[in-house]
């Protein structure tokens, strides 16, 4: 019994410190932020700058001697920096909570197309890991389906919500095509093997299955009102209406421009290619069909042997430069955990060859524009949701990120996690002498 006792009291102390902060309430009365750095996403800053909102909805931004209405409320951020809300697209964030625990994970489903399979019914606005990545200013994401040729349709969320209806900010915005790829490496990262062809027939036959896939959903789509409703054709249709964004998951330049001109050979008028390590050598392509790029963790190791080893850092500058519109992700192993970093990869493009507010820009402004919700997100403009967040530093550095106040549409999100909870638990034991 005293065994029991012990276990429980244990296991009730663990659920304690492991508590996901309620989500915050509509905000209540007007605020105004001033006195710091305000950078607003485009390419512009306020030194000694203002940002007011009401309502959830910025109505201020501009020098702070410029402010005339009055605010029930003013923090004060001198020698602050006020930025927008980080965005991170291609993510499994609420998808998937422990990797090693098989139930807590539902980021695929079995079968090879499935568009119908819609993330945000398994989004999980209650993963304990999501109040760790927002309190370093990740405060919305892309939550994207992982596997099969066709994997299904993302949504975008913001994160402090109760559950996954409260969180969407754009449903099904997309549907996600992983393209098959030419060749495939052999071996591990440390023990890398050679670059090996892919199948032919293996490949051709998915190629052929996808071309067959599309021109049975395209012609469904033209028909307003089929006899018989197809779920998986159905959920194509937004593609060819210019509704939904086909991403397009493809690393080599032979795959980027085959699944580019298949796409484009199909009518579909939004695409984005996710993924893109070789997109800067296609960046003409891209430009002229006006593709847009949520690029890889910039955090990586070269994808080839006799590649730069600083290439993967150098991937915005050279996209930049080739005129192709890009946003940075953290897909790829230990993402969820890892997306609190995402601005350090911003800091890292900054460092190679990208200004360090186009590389904001990068996680802000371009990335809402990709995702298609720039009307209300992505930026500190006047109209827009007070989506925002102040660091006592340079968030783009790991030395200056500390996030001290953040708001989702207006609302003041709590920065409390499970770790900093952990931190006080045990500060609490060992810093007593």
């Amino acid at each position: 019994m005293r065994t029991t006792a012990s276990i429980m009291a244990w296991c009730c102390i663990a659920v304690a410190v492991a508590q996901r902060p309620s989500p915050a309430p509509a905000q209540a009365g007007s605020i105004l932020i001033k006195g710091g750095t305000v950078h607003v996403g485009d390419g512009k800053t306020y030194d000694d700058g203002a940002v007011g909102f009401r309502n959830g909805t910025i109505d201020f931004v501009g020098y702070e001697y410029a402010v005339k209405a009055a605010y029930d409320s003013v923090i004060d951020a001198k020698g602050m920096q006020v930025y927008p809300g980080f965005i991170l697209p291609d993510a499994t964030l609420g998808l998937v909570e422990i990797d090693a625990v098989h139930a807590s994970a539902d980021e695929a489903e079995t079968g090879s197309i499935e568009p119908e399979v819609r993330a945000i019914t398994a989004y999980n606005a209650d993963s304990k890991i999501i109040p760790t990545v927002r309190s370093n200013g990740v405060l919305l994401a892309q939550a994207t389906p992982r596997g099969n040729l066709i994997s299904g349709t993302s949504s975008i969320v913001q994160l402090d919500a109760w559950n996954n209806n409260d969180a969407v900010v754009k449903a099904d915005d997309g549907i996600h095509l992983n393209w098959p790829a030419a060749f495939v490496q052999t071996g591990w990262w440390a023990e890398p093997g050679s670059t090996e062809k892919q199948a032919g027939d293996k490949r051709a036959n998915a190629l052929a299955g996808l071309r067959t896939f599309f021109l049975r959903a395209k012609a469904y789509a033209a028909q307003p009102f089929p006899r018989l409703t197809d779920l998986r054709l159905e959920a194509m249709r937004g593609l060819f209406q210019g509704k939904q964004t086909l991403y397009i998951h493809a690393d080599g330049a032979r795959e980027i421009q085959e699944a580019v001109l298949f796409a484009r050979e199909m009518g579909v008028p939004r695409i984005v290619l996710v993924g893109g390590y070789d997109a800067w050598r296609v960046a003409p392509l891209l430009r002229d069909k006006k593709v847009d790029v949520v690029l890889q963790r910039l955090h990586s190791l070269p994808g080839r042997e006799d590649d730069d080893v600083d290439l993967p850092y150098r991937l915005p500058a050279l996209l930049k430069q080739g005129g192709v519109r890009f946003c940075l992700s953290y897909s790829g192993d230990m993402e969820r955990m890892g997306a609190r970093n995402l601005a350090f990869t911003a800091g890292t493009a900054s460092a190679y060859g990208l200004s360090r507010e186009d590389a904001l820009r990068a996680i802000t402004l371009d990335a809402a524009a990709i995702l298609g919700i720039e009307q209300r997100y992505g930026s500190l403009e006047p109209g827009k949701s007070a989506t925002l967040f102040i660091s006592a530093g340079d968030a783009l550095d790991m030395r200056g990120n500390k996030v001290v106040e953040a708001f989702i549409d207006g609302r003041r999100i709590s920065l409390d996690n499970g770790q900093r909870q952990l931190w006080r638990q045990y500060e609490e034991r060992y810093a007593k002498p």
